[in-house]
């Protein structure tokens, strides 16, 4: 038995800046396979056909006004904005750190200022729908996921490399 490893401090780099202090939350995106249902003569019911990987999304909470983030609205490349988000992960039992990196690459979609009123605290919110994603634990890739190239990397696993490769000859 052990205790769960938890969130005990995180970071963003955006574009190289380090916003340590500045970074109220970070949502990683849902990584999921997009299916479509299929029963051929002579199946007995349904299996789900992989289709390739469904859209990406991450969200970047900053506290407080971040005029730097705010000129990178409206950025013309899908991957024009680089975020790496770093997390020291421990367990209480052993004290035992992960440090988990996140690396994306998107764009910002929309950034929620919310309300502001004097004396209150103030937080915005960035959307990034995602070209890339990159997971990785202790220094070792876990998942990597490249849209335009056509990567799908899981545990060292190119789970699209027969695929590509076929299109390449």
């Amino acid at each position: 038995m052990g205790i769960p490893k938890k969130l005990k401090n995180l970071t963003a780099h955006v574009d190289g800046v380090n916003y340590i202090g500045q970074v109220v939350e970070f949502e990683a995106p849902a990584l999921a396979l997009q299916t479509e249902e299929y029963r051929g003569a002579g199946m007995i019911g349904p299996v789900m056909i992989d289709l390739g990987l469904s859209a990406m999304e991450a969200t970047l909470k900053m506290g407080g006004h971040v005029v730097e983030l705010m000129r990178k609205f409206g950025t013309t490349r899908v991957d024009g904005v680089r975020v790496r988000l770093t997390g020291a992960f421990q367990r209480d039992d052993t004290g035992q750190i992960d440090v988990v990196e996140c690396y994306i690459g998107g764009r910002f979609s929309e950034i929620a200022t919310g309300t502001a009123k004097p004396g209150d605290d103030t937080e915005h919110d960035y959307t990034i729908p995602l070209a890339y994603y990159r997971q990785v634990v202790n220094g070792r890739p876990e998942i990597e996921i490249d849209m335009i190239a056509g990567t799908f990397i899981v545990d060292g696993i190119d789970r699209y490399g027969e695929i590509m490769a076929a299109l390449q000859s």
